[in-house]
């Protein structure tokens, strides 16, 4: 057991300043994020550590480092939104590398099919968030699985996982369609005639995960969001209430 209780004793625990500037140093997204919104990340972050509840499997010893780790770079997207918005409920799994999930799924014809799916991350609606710490540690170019699906769980707040999270006062249904839903498209009919995108082709897949994806790349890579759809970084920054893109160093 390292600093911290890891197994959910809901109690308030500080995180050491040496652990704390460790973690902003080690990924650019929070290096660069303001000294004051830093202070809050932490609190924030401490809050969150006190709130959930991690588990470690696979062979992998949970340690300060991978949960500051985590909960740091998850609790960035709620930053302005608040802990309330990853509210119900508790658990973060987390394996030493990818991880393997059975299936099994009914076609239209009713034959049923079993196979194994090779997982960086998984969010489950009302239930655990599990990632990757191989995949967490990736971070910083636009790959993120701990933003990805953490942005499944704001998804999931409000219903199942279809791209429109819970919204807040200023933002309606329709305003997020209006210029989610042809982005969307527009990027689907990019990767189906083969052209390469700085986005990752998996946000093609369904609408849930263009808002994963799209969210990583919003706080990794915003200059790439704003290049491609510029109402789109807008809609997200709207909703996240943060301007990753002021924080980039000015180019001479």
């Amino acid at each position: 057991m390292g600093l911290f209780d890891w197994l959910g004793s809901r109690r308030k625990t500080a995180i050491p300043e040496p652990l704390w500037q460790q973690t902003l140093q080690r990924y650019p997204f929070l290096a660069i994020v303001a000294v004051d919104d830093q202070k809050r990340l932490k609190m924030l972050t401490e809050q969150f550590l006190a709130e959930k509840q991690f588990t470690g499997v696979g062979g992998l010893t949970l340690t300060d480092e991978i949960c500051v780790a985590i909960a740091a770079q998850g609790c960035l997207p709620i930053l302005e939104l608040g802990l309330s918005a990853y509210r119900g409920w508790v658990g973060i799994v987390v394996y030493p590398d990818e991880f393997v999930v059975q299936r099994r799924i009914e076609d239209e014809d009713g034959i049923v099919h079993e196979f194994e799916d090779v997982l960086s991350g998984e969010a489950w609606e009302g239930g655990p968030l599990i990632v990757s710490w191989t995949d967490a540690q990736m971070s910083g170019e636009g790959y993120n699985v701990v933003i990805h699906e953490f942005a499944h769980k704001l998804d999931m707040l409000n219903g199942d996982a279809d791209g429109i999270p819970a919204l807040h006062s200023g933002l309606t249904t329709e305003a997020w369609d209006a210029v989610f839903l042809p982005a969307y498209e527009d990027f689907c009919r990019r990767v189906d005639d083969g052209e390469e995108t700085r986005i990752d082709p998996y946000a093609s897949e369904s609408p849930a995960e263009f808002f994963a994806v799209l969210s990583e790349n919003f706080f990794e890579l915003p200059n790439a969001v704003q290049a491609d759809y510029p109402a789109l970084y807008a809609l997200l920054r709207d909703y996240y209430r943060q301007d990753p893109l002021g924080r980039l160093p000015v180019q001479p």
